[in-house]
C-alpha cells in the first residue's frame, strides 16, 4: 500500500524532469555516493580556448605517490585521446620530459599552448584474488585513488593560462581489476570540454 502512495510523487518528480535530465542526474548521485567512478576538477581560471589552437601535452618524470607503478606517461596519453575531439590541432610527446625540453618540443611543433601534466598520487588498493593474495592487508581493501596536476601555458607570452587539479576515485561497481590510470581519462575529457566553455 506503501508503494501505491508513492507512485503519484515519483510520477509527478519525472513530470518535471525529461528523461536525459534523469539520466544524468541519477549518475551524478550515483558517481557522488561511490557506486561509479568519480571526480572533481579544480581549476584556477576560467579560461576558454579556440578550438583551432595548437596544444602540445606533455607529462613530467615525477613518479606519483602512493603503491601504483602507472606507466611513465599515461597521463599524456590519455590527455590526447580526450583533447582530440575537442582540439583537432593536439599534439603529445612520446615519453615523459621536463619543462624546458617539452616547451622546446611544443614551439617546434608550431603550438601555441602547452600542456604539462603530472601524476601526482597514485593510490592502488586491493581489488582482485590475486592482490589480495599478494598483500594481505584489510587496510588496502578498497577503491583506487588518483591525483593530477595540470598547467597550461601560453607559449608566445610564457604567461600561466590555466592549473588543475583532478582527484579521482573508484567505484563500488568499478573496482574490481581496476589501476588508478583507468581513473584519469573520463575527467581529462570533461576539462577538454571545459576548455572549450562546454557544461557537463
Amino acid at each position: 500500500m506503501r508503494n501505491l502512495t508513492l507512485l503519484p510523487f515519483v510520477l509527478l518528480l519525472s513530470a518535471c524532469m525529461s528523461v536525459s535530465d534523469m539520466a544524468s542526474e541519477s549518475i551524478y548521485q550515483l558517481r557522488d555516493a561511490g557506486i561509479l567512478d568519480h571526480s572533481q576538477t579544480k581549476r584556477a581560471d576560467p579560461w576558454r580556448l579556440q578550438q583551432d589552437s595548437k596544444i602540445f601535452i606533455a607529462q613530467g618524470y615525477f613518479h606519483p605517490r602512493g603503491e601504483a607503478n602507472p606507466p611513465p606517461n599515461v597521463v599524456a596519453e590519455e590527455a590526447f585521446k580526450g583533447f582530440i575531439d575537442y582540439f583537432p590541432y593536439v599534439r603529445r610527446a612520446q615519453g615523459p620530459l621536463g619543462l624546458k625540453q617539452a616547451r622546446q618540443q611544443a614551439v617546434e611543433q608550431g603550438a601555441h599552448y602547452l600542456l604539462y601534466a603530472r601524476f601526482a598520487n597514485a593510490d592502488d588498493r586491493i581489488g582482485t584474488i590475486e592482490e589480495w593474495e599478494d598483500q594481505e592487508a584489510l587496510d588496502r581493501l578498497g577503491v583506487d585513488g588518483s591525483a593530477i596536476q595540470l598547467t597550461l601555458l601560453e607559449l608566445n607570452t610564457g604567461y600561466l593560462v590555466d592549473t588543475a587539479t583532478i582527484r579521482s576515485r573508484g567505484g563500488f561497481l568499478t573496482f574490481y581489476d581496476q589501476k588508478p590510470e583507468d581513473l584519469v581519462g573520463p575527467p581529462l575529457r570533461e576539462y577538454a570540454r571545459s576548455l572549450q566553455g562546454m557544461a557537463r
